[in-house]
């Protein structure tokens, strides 16, 4: 099984490699910083699995993983990260990681839960699964502003930016700007993806 390590934390590279290394079956193809570099590295040496920090410069471990899955889809992505979040969990498999483990995995855990995942299955820390089988207690939006959140609702609704203009009375400059901010605040893609979150969430 070769293995790509992604964490912008030289430590934990280095740690991973030598631990991971160890295993007969198992061998630490590369180490990049960010998800940049993993592309990159994808290119020239094509691994069996990317085990990916999320949190990382110049490109995140999220984006990193929706390109990867897009060129190499046969390209197994393990998240490995401190962050237990429903939004990243959820953000992480819609952009096609088919694991996610937490830091604090030990390393003899993380070997047969790579070997599952060469298999076929998906991998899921127990804290994890935790998250996104019990009912979340916010509704996803509380980040947003008042007006933030009546454009979101307009969106849902199907409201073209010239029509949420007219509605409350803003330019259609002001409509876009505030799109912008409020994909960026809940870390979606397009109106698409926001329409969808907006009415899962209310």
């Amino acid at each position: 099984m070769k293995i790509l390590i992604v964490d912008d934390d030289d430590l934990v590279c280095k740690s991973l490699k030598v631990l991971l290394s160890r295993e007969r079956d198992m061998e630490v193809i590369g180490i990049a910083y960010n998800g940049a570099e993993a592309i990159t590295s994808c290119r020239g040496v094509l691994p069996n699995v990317v085990l990916m920090d999320i949190q990382m410069p110049i490109m995140n471990g999220i984006q990193a993983t929706r390109q990867i899955k897009a060129e190499w889809p046969q390209v197994h992505v393990m998240m490995l990260t401190t962050f237990k979040d429903e939004k990243n969990i959820r953000l992480a498999i819609l952009a096609g990681a088919e694991g996610y483990l937490i830091k604090s995995t030990e390393v003899s855990s993380m070997a047969q839960q790579l070997r599952a995942l060469m298999s076929g299955a998906t991998i899921l820390d127990a804290d994890v699964l935790r998250k996104l089988t019990q009912p979340s207690e916010q509704n996803g939006l509380e980040g947003l502003t008042p007006r933030e959140k009546d454009i979101a609702g307009l969106v849902a609704n199907g409201l073209s930016n010239r029509e949420i203009a007219e509605q409350l009375y803003i330019s259609e400059g002001t409509v876009r700007n505030t799109l912008s901010i409020i994909l960026e605040k809940l870390q979606l893609r397009d109106r698409t993806q926001l329409a969808i979150h907006y009415l899962r969430k209310n």
